[in-house]
């Protein structure tokens, strides 16, 4: 957990993260992501401004309500496959992993009222809904060590893993992050019944990774997925399940395999959200990052800290 007592978020404090980037630009700002792409919106100054009036809408939330933030980098698949599917090679593409750090770090000198954490982020080498991965911790290093290195070197405070599906995937990247010397966090993503895609329960897959890296992410998170999908893995704590800091829940409570298929946009009910998180933060102290993934925006995460606040 090299670096871990530097980062803010993992102490007592709350701290938000920004909603589902992705879902927001596409259906609600109307914006292409070929690919599900966010690092392309850094190649044109004009949808970088929105990327920043974007982010700048949780800035105000955060410094309203007196929380912390976490920033992800948009580099979710900012790797080498992904970037080679929409024309970037090893060059372009190791630039623009360096412009969105740059970005998040200019935005926070520049307007940040309260903590801000920069998170270069690093999204799984499959697809997030269907691909198990190949079980080969050894390859998961190899591919995502580059962008760790990048990520790392341009000055990110940690790097997180998102929606990884598979303990193999979250071996390497752990190792990857150790042998460069940057903190690293792991979010699981899990099914409507809790655990990961691969059947694995959270808490045996967390085990596994500690078991294989000597413990080496400074903290797992869980995201893509509803309250309730998760809210009994919370239920009882133990070491394990304690290592579990933070939460980024989607709005809606439909499976992966549903959203994947759906052509619209399910937004939940924010104030629900806001209530659940809070209720689970209560339950749960040591989760200190919260925030949204896939449907939510600036109204769930001002509805969380509301819920906070009331708490």
């Amino acid at each position: 957990m090299a670096g871990s007592a530097a980062l803010p978020q993992l102490g007592s404090d709350v701290f938000l993260t920004d909603g589902g980037i992705e879902t927001d630009l596409i259906f609600n700002h109307g914006i292409e992501l070929p690919e599900f792409a966010g690092f392309v919106l850094h190649d044109d100054p004009a949808t970088e401004e929105v990327v920043r009036d974007y982010f700048r809408d949780y800035l105000q939330i955060a410094a309203t309500q007196g929380f912390g933030l976490v920033f992800e980098t948009l580099t979710w698949r900012a790797s080498s496959d992904w970037g080679a599917l929409l024309g970037y090679d090893d060059a372009r593409l190791r630039a623009t992993n360096e412009r969105a750090v740059e970005f998040l770090r200019d935005l926070r000198d520049r307007e940040a009222g309260s903590p801000l954490v920069v998170s270069g982020c690093i999204g799984p080498r499959g697809d997030a809904y269907s691909d198990l991965g190949s079980g080969d911790p050894d390859a998961a290093e190899r591919y995502h060590r580059p962008q760790v290195e990048v990520l790392a070197g341009s000055g990110v405070d940690l790097v997180s893993a998102l929606t990884i599906t598979n303990t193999a995937e979250a071996i390497g990247i752990a190792r990857a992050a150790s042998a460069v010397g940057v903190p690293v966090v792991i979010s699981f993503t899990v099914e409507t019944d809790g655990a990961l895609p691969t059947g694995a329960s959270l808490r045996d897959a967390i085990a596994e990774v500690d078991a294989a890296t000597d413990a080496a992410p400074a903290a797992y998170m869980i995201n893509c997925a509803h309250p309730d999908h998760f809210g009994d893995v919370f239920a009882s704590t133990d070491a394990t399940i304690e290592r579990v800091r933070g939460v980024r829940a989607n709005a809606s409570r439909m499976s992966h395999a549903e959203l994947d298929e759906s052509d619209v946009l399910d937004d939940g009910d924010p104030t629900e959200l806001g209530g659940q998180l809070a209720g689970l933060h209560a339950r749960a102290s040591h989760l200190t990052v919260l925030g949204g993934c896939c449907g939510t925006d600036h109204r769930h995460i001002q509805a969380i800290a509301s819920a906070l606040s009331e708490r």
